[in-house]
């Protein structure tokens, strides 16, 4: 038999698929020698791509960041009477710079007795003696161990846009304890001869 003829009828024989078998192989192989070059090996190509850029990492904020449970309270403020009974209270400071405490100084604080709307004057400054609270934004100096609570609003108006600065000890990492800098006559207290502190346990 003429071997062209043969090669033609096994051609045949082999369906349409043939037909287009090759010229797909030959095109696949084409795409893979562009997109991957021989001469570059994976190692290179990755040595040449750019480094992702990574987000700065805070990992003092982020130990700080928080909802935190006031446990104890040492010592006497040196810028107002404050006379402490098992007092509560609740401290965040949220990931946005945003901050707020809020301190019960009576663990046992009474109801109005004819209602929340119909306090008498007594009742009403003994409520708000026993309480206070404000909010704000906060900054840390670890260079100085401070945090600052630039505050916005206060229980007390006269505090709007005042600055709170504390020292902070973190002596694990469930507990915080601030330690209130101003010694009561517009200065600030050495931190050596300061007594007065409040220790935060994080609410987990």
């Amino acid at each position: 038999m003429n071997p062209l003829r043969a090669n033609r009828e096994n051609s045949n024989a082999a369906g349409p698929r043939a037909a287009w078998r090759v010229p797909l192989l030959t095109g696949t192989l084409v795409l893979l020698l562009v997109y991957f070059p021989a001469a570059a090996p994976l190692s290179s190509i990755s040595k040449g791509a750019p480094a992702a850029r990574l987000a700065p990492v805070r990992p003092l904020e982020d130990r700080i960041i928080g909802a935190w449970r006031l446990v104890s309270v040492e010592g006497n403020s040196p810028v107002r009477k404050i006379d402490y009974d098992h007092p509560g209270g609740l401290i965040v400071y949220d990931r946005s710079g945003w901050m707020s405490v809020q301190i019960a100084i009576h663990g046992e604080r009474q109801p109005f007795a004819k209602g929340n709307s119909s306090g008498t004057m007594e009742e009403k400054a003994d409520a708000f003696d026993s309480y206070f609270g404000y909010y704000g934004t906060w900054t840390l100096d670890p260079a100085k161990e401070t945090i600052t609570h630039h505050i916005v609003d206060d229980t007390y108006p006269g505090m709007r846009g005042k600055d709170n600065v504390r020292w902070y000890e973190m002596p694990d990492a469930n507990h915080l304890v601030l330690i209130p800098t101003e010694d009561g006559k517009g200065g600030t207290i050495n931190r050596k001869d300061a007594t007065y502190k409040l220790t935060w346990e994080r609410i987990r």
